[in-house]
């Protein structure tokens, strides 16, 4: 009876995560509230509230950032504000395997947020973006994670990059804190 007991409740799994909370600060101040959509992407959502969890977001720069189009973050190994030399941000990951695709019929809508990768449909790692406005050439191409449900003016105010990169010049806005919400 004790066994079964067990299997009913205490031996229950943990529920998923069901958003994050992005503290911004630099040209943006604010906070974005994000609904990640674990029944779309379960293997990025799980990557992005783990690396959440761990801190490993906090104190990351968005580094590319194209008016019209995107702002991107998330590079973990060279993103850091305090990291020093921040010209190799963007080219970064975790320290944990890339994954693949989740492909979806979900549309790179304004306040969508994507993964980022290489030409390698299977190479997303840690770095996201979040879509200023609606890039539908985007759709079937990279993994969408979630959705923007609050703060798209702060995000709206991150410091825009330079050039067809959007390369973000001298201060760029960072994520203080990422904490996962349910």
């Amino acid at each position: 009876m004790r066994k079964f007991a067990c299997l009913l409740t205490l031996c229950a799994s943990p529920a998923l995560a069901t958003g994050l909370q992005i503290e911004v600060a630099g040209d943006a101040n604010g906070t974005v509230t994000i609904d990640l959509f674990e029944d779309v992407a379960p293997q990025h959502v799980e990557r992005i509230t783990t690396l959440a969890d761990e801190g490993a977001y906090d104190g990351v720069v968005f580094h590319r950032v194209i008016n019209g189009f995107m702002a991107q973050t998330g590079d973990v190994e060279f993103g850091k504000i305090d990291g020093g030399d921040m010209s190799m941000a963007g080219r970064g990951g975790s320290d944990r395997p890339d994954l693949p695709a989740e492909f979806s019929d979900r549309p790179f809508d304004r306040g969508i947020v994507g993964m980022a990768r290489s030409q390698n449909p299977d190479s997303a790692n840690s770095q996201f973006f979040i879509m200023f406005q609606e890039g539908y050439f985007l759709n079937g191409e990279y993994t969408v994670v979630g959705a923007v449900t609050e703060g798209m003016d702060v995000v709206d105010a991150i410091k825009r990059g330079e050039g067809r990169s959007g390369a973000v010049v001298g201060q760029p806005d960072v994520m203080t804190e990422v904490t996962v919400t349910e």
